[in-house]
């Protein structure tokens, strides 16, 4: 059993359910269901003591999350590009549809098995887990740990808001740089929008492409953010409205940069990737079809 992640409960009042408050602050476990199992496995712990549904927490209890690592997972058939590797960790760039991990056989993690090189380190892990997560919809970067360590220490990055992430996204209408500041889910969130190009369209009167850095890291708070501006993100079946979801297009954000202090290394890590081909053909689209139906009207 390997000791992937510690986590301190805090921000909460009185008291909360271990089951409600584990959800979404580990990877692994973003539902009530996928709680439940971890229970079961023996997977977590509160005060160095076995986990179970009854329990409750208060700020300050402390919650560790352990991999059992007895079997290799069936690996799922799918190229992943891995963007950067070295022995303690990898950054891969996660196509649109596939959820990260979980107790589908469709994830990240079991497309991984086999696909990267086994650490040196005396932690290495059997098989590489994801530190963080994205929304199945969304593609891009995304970091697995191929030892405990280095979970541990990339975990801690993370909650400690040392990484910094940037995606690239298309939202419906035009709109300027600036920072959405709004609260999800009752916790301070920020976001900082940069504007690249906006194109007339027929059919979302305009489009925007834009850059997102979150400041914080809330549950889709990128999403939340833009249908706060009134610009949601094309192809959000679950934030977006009338007129901006296409076919077979998917949703129109992604993960293009990380950057990072090296946890073992005395180096700063910054790994980029281009946004997907479909962003400017959207909006290369949109641009002729207006042309076109201007042409046809003069």
């Amino acid at each position: 059993m390997v000791l992937l992640e510690r986590h301190v409960v805090n921000n909460i009042d009185g008291q909360q359910r271990f089951i409600d408050y584990c959800i979404g602050i580990f990877p692994p476990f973003s539902t009530r269901n996928s709680v439940k199992k971890a229970l079961k496995r023996g997977r977590l712990t509160l005060n160095g003591e076995p986990a179970y549904t009854g329990l409750w927490v208060q700020n300050g209890d402390e919650i560790k999350c352990f991999d059992l690592q007895h079997q290799l997972p069936k690996e799922y058939p799918m190229n992943i590009e891995i963007v950067y590797e070295d022995d303690y960790f990898a950054i891969v760039n996660k196509p649109p549809g596939i959820v990260v991990s979980g107790n589908l056989h469709r994830t990240l993690e079991n497309a991984m098995v086999h696909k990267l090189k086994q650490s040196n380190q005396i932690d290495a892990l059997k098989w590489a887990k994801p530190v963080h997560r994205l929304d199945a919809a969304t593609s891009g970067l995304v970091i697995l740990a191929k030892t405990s360590e280095a979970h541990r220490k990339l975990s801690k990055l993370f909650e400690d808001k040392m990484i910094q992430k940037k995606y690239r996204s298309i939202v419906q209408g035009k709109i300027a740089s600036q920072t959405i500041r709004g609260d999800i889910d009752g916790k301070a969130a920020v976001s900082i929008v940069r504007a690249i190009r906006a194109e007339v369209s027929l059919q979302n009167d305009f489009l925007t492409l834009i850059e997102l850095h979150p400041i914080t890291g809330r549950t889709h708070q990128l999403r939340m953010h833009c249908l706060s501006i009134n610009a949601p993100i094309v192809g959000d079946k679950q934030y977006g409205i009338e007129g901006n979801i296409m076919r077979h297009k998917g949703l129109f954000l992604a993960a293009v940069y990380l950057g990072f202090r090296h946890p073992f290394e005395e180096r700063d890590i910054e790994i980029s990737i281009a946004q997907p081909p479909k962003f400017n053909a959207l909006l290369d689209r949109e641009a002729r079809r207006w042309k076109k139906y201007n042409s046809s009207n003069l």
